[in-house]
């Protein structure tokens, strides 16, 4: 089975590709003049989308297009994480879950089979037409939800919105950073902490998906990658359910569900040939796809946090979310016991 979402559009004309590099290079012009956040140690440069959030400047310019020129519809479903928390995961389970089986997985990585909108489908000065994929569109993203396309919301199409301990998903995005260029813990951590991080602040872009789920829970499904992880059967079935494609008690008593779950187990994956030597392209660069797979457990950041910086996470945490309704993992706030 071929990927259902290609990265090979159809070729724009002479008049397309001026108009649009014309879109980017406007925007781009804008986005040089937007608030930086303060030099670190890394070689990423971060700009601050007029929205609130930070990644880097052409991130900011393709968010800024799909903003403006991505149409939502009734049966597309959006994929949405903070950076690393669970996403290449995320990916194969729910395109599994639609395709009923996970064969494409051994030819193809998560992020070819689902790319994201602003590093792998809006770039390069282009804007693709997607009407001609087949519904339901499985569209990812790390965009915050104020700064999504109006129509995500007034279609009434499916979102669903996986988040991740913070100390866990520091540790994380420390890690996949580090592979770039060299950066010191403490000052990742400190910048972590005043919300100037991939997409961050962190605690904003969880609340924006939690208050949308509290006001729609029809359309924006909220999810842990805790919960994912402690009962990842229970959980595709919920998330199957939630886009309209249940696992029926046929289809669960000849193992379609447990069999997607075991194909898409980590160790699984990271196994696979196109996981372990394969690449993917996004923005100008290409990527081996071992770096977007870890360790993926829950509770890592105790091999790497002080005590101090553990306490600091959690105490931003409780604060941002006070009074939201959020209830938080228990496993989010073992540090203050301990």
């Amino acid at each position: 089975m071929a990927p259902s979402f290609p990265l090979s559009f159809a070729s724009q004309s002479a008049d397309e590709a001026t108009a649009h590099k014309e879109i980017y290079d406007q925007l781009r012009q804008a986005v040089e003049t937007f608030p930086t956040a303060p030099n670190s140690s890394t070689s990423f440069t971060y700009s601050r989308h007029p929205d609130g959030w930070y990644t880097f400047p052409e991130g900011v310019v393709n968010a800024m297009v799909i903003k403006s020129h991505l149409m939502a519809r009734t049966t597309d479903i959006f994929m949405v994480t903070f950076p690393k928390s669970g996403t290449t995961w995320l990916k194969a389970l729910l395109h599994s879950a639609l395709h009923r089986g996970a064969d494409d997985l051994a030819a193809h990585s998560s992020h070819q089979l689902v790319p994201f909108l602003e590093t792998q489908v809006f770039i390069k000065d282009r804007i693709p037409d997607l009407s001609s994929l087949p519904a339901p569109r499985l569209l990812m993203t790390h965009i915050p939800s104020q700064s999504l396309p109006d129509s995500v919301a007034d279609s009434g199409c499916k979102v669903v919105y996986l988040c991740r301990d913070p100390k866990d998903c520091f540790i994380s995005l420390w890690h996949f950073l580090n592979r770039f260029r060299p950066w010191d813990i403490d000052d990742a951590h400190r910048y972590f902490c005043d919300g100037v991080s991939l997409f961050g602040p962190y605690w904003e872009h969880v609340l924006g998906y939690w208050r949308w789920h509290i006001k729609r829970p029809s359309q924006v499904l909220s999810l842990t990658y805790e919960e994912l992880t402690t009962d990842t059967l229970g959980q595709l079935r919920r998330l199957a359910e939630f886009v309209g494609r249940p696992f029926m008690v046929e289809e669960q008593e000849i193992r379609v569900d447990r069999n997607i779950v075991e194909a898409c187990a980590m160790e699984s994956l990271s196994r696979l040939e196109v996981k372990q030597s394969g690449t993917t392209d996004m923005v100008n660069k290409t990527y081996a796809n071992n770096i977007f797979f870890r360790r993926g457990v829950v509770g890592d950041w105790r091999n790497h946090l002080t005590p101090g910086m553990a306490r600091r996470i959690d105490e931003i945490t409780e604060i941002k979310f006070k009074g939201s309704g959020l209830l938080l993992h228990p496993q989010f706030l073992q540090a203050k016991k301990e």
